[in-house]
C-alpha cells in the first residue's frame, strides 16, 4: 500500500506553493487507495508557532484534504534523533557563518556553499574553544536515483554538498536527519514535495542507506513562479491562504491549481475528491507553473 505524507512547517500560514504540494501528495495517495499521514515539522523552536499549527489543521479541512493518521511532532522526537545521530560518522565543526560563506569557500553547481572539511582533523584541545555544530563525515559516494517527475538524478555528495550539518550548535537537529528518521519510522513509501528540495534528496538517500532504512519513491513537483520566472515567495501576502479564502471558495482554488498544473483543461471549480479518478503523474506539468495576476 502507498503511504504518503504532507509535512508542513508551522512558521507561517499556508501559501499557494505548499497548498499545491499538499494537493499533489493527497491526489497521488488517494488515487491509489493509499494511506495519508500528516506531520507537523516544528523542528525549529524559534520559528514554530502554535497559532500556525492550529491554522494548518483548519486550512487543510477547508481545502478538502483529509488525512488518516497524524505523525508525532518533531519537537517530541529529540531522543529518537539522538539515537540515530549516534550511529553516524560525525565530527564537531567550529566554523563561523562568515568563514563558511567566504569568497574562497568551494561552491556547488547551483551556487550553494560546499563545506571544505575544515574541522575534520581538529585536536581535542581545539574542541574546547567553542560550542560546535556536528557534521557528518561523508565518504566518496555518488548517489543516483529516479525521481517520479524529474527522472534520473546523479550527485557526488562531497562535491555538491560537502560534510553537511546534522546537529546545530544550539542542539537542534538538522532537517536532513529529522525528515529521514520521521519518514522511515512512519513507513512512508512515497514523498511528494517541491522541486526546491530535489538537490537535497541525494544527501537524504545517503542517510537512509547508512541507517539501514528503505528509501521511498520521490516526486518533486514544479515550483510556482511569477510570469518573469521569479519563484513565488511565502512573503507575498496575496498568496497566503488567509487572503485566498477571502477571494474564492476552496473548490475555485483547487480548480485553478489543477488547471495550471495541466490536470484539467478548464479552471472550473472542483473538489479534490473529484480529481482523483483521473489523476496520473503522467499528466502533471514538469515545467515551473506560472501564476499570473488573473489567478
Amino acid at each position: 500500500m502507498i503511504i504518503g505524507r504532507f509535512a508542513p512547517s508551522p512558521s507561517g500560514r499556508m501559501h499557494l506553493g505548499n497548498i499545491f504540494t499538499a494537493l499533489m501528495a493527497w491526489l497521488s495517495v488517494r488515487s491509489q487507495g493509499g494511506k495519508m499521514l500528516l506531520r507537523i515539522e516544528d523542528l525549529d523552536p524559534d520559528r514554530s508557532k502554535r497559532e500556525y499549527i492550529d491554522a494548518i489543521y483548519e486550512d487543510l479541512r477547508w481545502l478538502g484534504l483529509d488525512w488518516d493518521e497524524e505523525m508525532p511532532y518533531q519537537s517530541q522526537r529529540t531522543e529518537i534523533y539522538t539515537d540515530y545521530f549516534s550511529r553516524l560518522p560525525t565530527y564537531p565543526c567550529f566554523c563561523t557563518r562568515n568563514e563558511l560563506h567566504s569568497a574562497n569557500a568551494p561552491h556547488a553547481s547551483d551556487g550553494r556553499t560546499v563545506y571544505a572539511g575544515t574541522c575534520r582533523n581538529l585536536s581535542p584541545s581545539e574542541y574546547k574553544q567553542r560550542t560546535p555544530a556536528w557534521r557528518v563525515a561523508l565518504d566518496d559516494s555518488v548517489i543516483e536515483f529516479h525521481d517520479g517527475l524529474c527522472g534520473k538524478v546523479t550527485q557526488n555528495l562531497r562535491a555538491e554538498w560537502g560534510d553537511f550539518i546534522l546537529r546545530r550548535s544550539d542542539g537542534v537537529y538538522a532537517y536532513q536527519l529529522a525528515v529521514v528518521c520521521d519518514d522511515a519510522l512512519g513507513a512512508v513509501t512515497q514523498v511528494v514535495r517541491g522541486n526546491d528540495l530535489l538537490s537535497s534528496t541525494p544527501a537524504q538517500i545517503w542517510l537512509y542507506q547508512q541507517l539501514g532504512f528503505q528509501v521511498p519513491q520521490f516526486y518533486h513537483v514544479p515550483l510556482l513562479v511569477a510570469p518573469d520566472g521569479r519563484r513565488l515567495s511565502k512573503r507575498e501576502k496575496d498568496l497566503d491562504i488567509s487572503h485566498l479564502k477571502n477571494h474564492m471558495c476552496a473548490e475555485e482554488l483547487i480548480g485553478k491549481l489543477a488547471y495550471h498544473a495541466k490536470l484539467r483543461n478548464t479552471p472550473d471549480p472542483i473538489l479534490p475528491k473529484d480529481l482523483c479518478k483521473d489523476f496520473h503523474w503522467n499528466h502533471v506539468s514538469r515545467a515551473p507553473i506560472v501564476i499570473d495576476d488573473n489567478f
